[in-house]
C-alpha cells in the first residue's frame, strides 16, 4: 500500500483493516510520523510529535489484534490532540512561552482517556495561538501555521494545527477546541469537517468556569463518517462538567429518517453580524441549499430580528482573557502575543455592568435561536464570510476585506456565523462546500437543536455525497 493511500485512508477503513489484520497500526503510524516530520518545517502543524510513546502504543495495538483481544472502534488509528488539552506525560503549552517548559501533565483529560479506551494512538500535539485567543494560528512561541492550500494564507484558528494536519493526511482524526469558532474556522479554511457539539455533550474538564462555559472539545476529520465515529467515542457525562450530567442525544428527526428530505424545514441565514459575503462563498452556499431542496427539503430565509450580540460577546470574551491571564503579565508581558495583550487591554476597559449585560444578551440569543427551531428543523449558514485570510493578518487591528469592502474585525467581518452558537450552546457542524476561484476551500455550517448532532451528521453526509471533497489534495500536502 502506498504512502498516499495510508495517509489519506479514512479512519473507519483503517480501523476495519486493522481489526482483520490486513493493516499494521505500526506501518500506518510510521507513514504518518514520516510525513509529519517532512511537513513540519513548511506548515508547522505540530508543537510536538510523541514518536516514542506512539510507536509503543501502535506496537501494543498490533499485538492486541494478533492476540485476539477486544478491540475498540478506533483501534490503532492515529489521532492528534490540540495542545490545549492534557495528555499524560506531555506538557500542555497552550501555545504560550509561559508553559513551554512546564511539567508534564500527570493525567489524560477525559476526552483523551476516552480516545485511548477506544484504541486510538495519540501521536502528536497540534499548534494554536496563545491560549487559543484568536482565529489565526500564529504567535511568538511557536511561529505561524500555514494553510496547505496557499502558504500565504492562515490556517484559521485556534485549532489551526489540527486542521492542517488533517488536510495533509497527517492522521485521519484530530481533537480540537472551540471557544468562539475555533474548530469550525480552521476546518473551513483548510477544507475539512469540524463539529462544535451541544453544550455538555462532550465534557470539557479543564474549564475554569464550568457553569458559564462556552468552550467545547470537539472532533475534526476529513469525512463525516470519521467524525461521527470519533464523536460517539467522546460523548457522555463526566463528573467534572455539570453540563454533561444531563446531556443526551435527540433521536434522528423523522424528516431525516428516509432516503429523501421531504418534510425537512431548513432556515437559511445568509448574513449574521457581517455586512458582506464573498461571491464564491455565496455561490457554493446556494449550491448546498439546492442539494437539500432537490431532495425534498423546504428552505426559507431565517434569522431576521436575531441580535447576534457581536459587541456583548466581545465584552465577555476579552474580559475573560483580561482576568484569566492577568497573573502572567508581570513576568511574561514582553513575550506574549501582542494581539492577546490588545484583547486583554480592551477587556480591562469594560465595566462589570457591560459584562453582566453580555450575560443577559447570551440568554436572549439562546431564546431567539430556540424560537427559530419552532419553525425550522435545521439552520444553514456559510461558515465564514470569505476564504482564509492572509497569514500575516493582524487580528487586533486589521479589518477584514470582502469583495473590496472593509467589514470590521474578524468577529464582525469574517467569523460572525460561528461564535453565536458557542454562546447559545446549539450544535454546529462545518462541512466543505467547494472552492473559490483561487482554489481555497469554502464551507457551510449546519446548526441543530440542542442534542441534535445526529441530524447534522446525516445532512453533512448528504452534502458530502452530493459535493464530494475528501479526494482533493491541497498543494501543500505534497511532502
Amino acid at each position: 500500500m502506498s504512502d498516499d493511500e495510508l495517509l489519506f485512508m479514512p479512519a473507519t477503513r483503517a480501523a476495519a483493516l486493522i481489526r482483520t489484520g490486513a493493516l499494521s497500526p505500526v506501518a500506518l503510524l510510521q507513514a504518518v510520523l514520516a510525513a509529519a516530520r517532512r511537513a513540519q518545517p513548511r506548515l508547522n502543524p505540530f508543537v510536538v510529535l510523541l514518536e516514542q510513546q506512539a510507536m509503543a502504543d501502535a506496537a501494543a495495538a498490533e499485538a492486541a489484534v494478533r492476540g485476539g483481544q477486544p478491540l475498540g472502534p478506533l483501534h490503532g488509528v492515529p489521532v492528534s490532540i490540540k495542545d490545549q488539552v492534557d495528555v499524560r506525560g506531555v506538557r500542555t503549552t497552550h501555545g504560550s512561552a509561559i508553559f513551554a517548559n512546564s511539567p508534564a501533565a500527570t493525567a489524560d483529560d477525559v476526552t483523551v482517556a476516552r480516545l485511548r479506551a477506544a484504541g486510538a494512538v495519540i501521536f502528536g500535539k497540534t499548534t494554536l495561538p496563545e491560549f487559543g485567543h484568536k482565529a489565526l494560528t500564529d504567535g511568538p512561541a511557536f511561529g505561524t501555521t500555514r494553510n496547505p492550500w496557499d502558504l500565504a494564507r492562515t490556517s484559521g484558528g485556534s485549532s489551526g494545527g489540527a486542521a492542517v494536519a488533517l488536510a495533509c493526511g497527517l492522521g485521519p482524526l484530530a481533537l480540537g477546541m472551540d471557544g468562539a469558532g475555533s474548530i469550525r474556522i480552521p476546518a473551513a479554511c483548510c477544507g475539512v469537517v469540524g463539529l462544535k457539539p451541544t453544550l455538555g455533550s462532550i465534557p470539557w474538564q479543564q474549564g475554569a468556569d464550568a457553569f458559564g462555559n462556552y468552550t467545547y472539545a470537539g472532533p475534526m476529520a476529513r469525512s463525516v463518517a470519521d467524525l461521527a465515529v470519533m464523536r460517539a467515542v467522546l460523548t457522555g457525562p463526566d463528573a467534572s462538567d455539570p453540563w454533561s450530567l444531563g446531556a443526551a442525544d435527540r433521536p434522528l428527526s423523522p424528516a431525516l429518517a428516509g432516503r429523501d428530505l421531504h418534510g425537512l424545514r431548513v432556515g437559511v441565514i445568509g448574513l449574521a453580524a457581517n455586512p458582506r459575503l464573498q461571491r464564491e462563498m455565496a455561490e457554493n452556499f446556494r449550491a448546498s441549499i439546492a442539494v437539500l431542496e432537490q431532495l425534498g427539503a423546504v428552505a426559507e430565509a431565517a434569522g431576521d430580528g436575531i441580535d447576534w450580540m457581536e459587541m456583548p460577546g466581545r465584552v465577555m470574551y476579552q474580559a475573560n482573557f483580561a482576568i484569566s491571564q492577568r497573573r502572567h503579565l508581570g513576568e511574561w508581558r514582553d513575550r506574549m502575543d501582542p494581539t492577546l495583550l490588545a484583547f486583554m487591554q480592551r477587556g480591562d476597559g469594560f465595566s462589570l455592568e457591560e459584562f453582566r449585560e453580555g450575560q443577559y444578551a447570551r440568554t436572549r440569543l439562546f431564546r431567539g435561536i430556540q424560537a427559530l427551531f419552532e419553525r425550522f428543523d435545521v439552520l444553514v449558514t456559510p461558515t465564514l464570510s470569505r476564504t482564509a485570510l492572509p497569514a500575516d493578518f493582524d487580528a487586533a487591528h486589521d479589518e477584514v476585506e470582502v469583495e473590496g469592502e472593509l467589514c470590521g474585525i474578524t468577529r464582525q467581518g469574517w467569523s460572525s456565523y460561528v461564535y453565536p452558537f458557542n454562546l447559545s450552546g446549539h450544535p454546529a457542524l462545518t462541512v466543505p462546500s467547494g472552492f473559490d476561484d483561487a482554489g481555497l476551500p469554502t464551507a457551510v455550517q449546519l446548526v441543530g437543536r440542542w442534542g441534535a448532532e445526529l441530524d447534522l451528521l446525516r445532512l453533512g453526509a448528504v452534502l458530502e455525497e452530493a459535493r464530494p471533497w475528501a479526494g482533493r489534495r491541497p498543494p501543500g500536502a505534497a511532502v
